[in-house]
């Protein structure tokens, strides 16, 4: 089973090995892939290593393995804040064709802007950014990624944009 360690004898689950040994002879759900990464994503030092990543209630001091491992803490937290959004399926997509306007980009069935050239990293990355949006916990993550001076200096410029009447 992922994300635990079967030889600890400290794998803790509220389901007995026999019922998930049995219950995982089927086949998985579509849903599945996303339900793996979905989170919530908890970061914790693991002692000689590093800070790892694992799901809320799992941790190192509970036996499970980590998902993946980071030798900074800020790195671990950029990974917990889009780790949700790789087992979705992208939220926008780029047509293969250009037309007057350039490259359509489609969000569901809906044509949401267009692009001068045929650019998959942009579509990649408004795919993050609309999951970071969605998920307060992975937002929650980025902006301790990006420490107090980011912070300080986003606040700065959200105030400026919404000032008090």
């Amino acid at each position: 089973m992922q994300g635990s360690d079967e030889s600890s004898t400290s794998f803790r689950n509220a389901f007995t090995r026999l019922f998930l040994d049995r219950i995982g002879e089927l086949d998985e759900p579509p849903s599945a892939g996303e339900a793996d990464v979905a989170g919530p994503w908890e970061v914790e030092e693991i002692p000689g290593f590093g800070f790892g990543l694992f799901r809320r209630g799992e941790g190192w001091s509970r036996g499970f393995q980590p998902a993946a491992v980071f030798e900074r803490r800020p790195i671990a937290l950029l990974a917990a804040a889009v780790f949700p959004g790789t087992g979705r399926d992208a939220a926008f997509h780029l047509q293969k064709n250009a037309g007057a306007a350039g490259y359509g980009i489609v969000s569901g069935t809906e044509l949401a802007g267009h692009v001068a050239l045929f650019d998959e990293k942009l579509v990649d990355a408004l795919h993050v950014a609309e999951m970071l949006v969605r998920n307060p916990e992975s937002l929650a993550n980025l902006l301790e990624a990006a420490g107090a001076l980011a912070l300080e200096r986003t606040g700065t410029i959200l105030d400026k944009r919404f000032p008090p009447e």
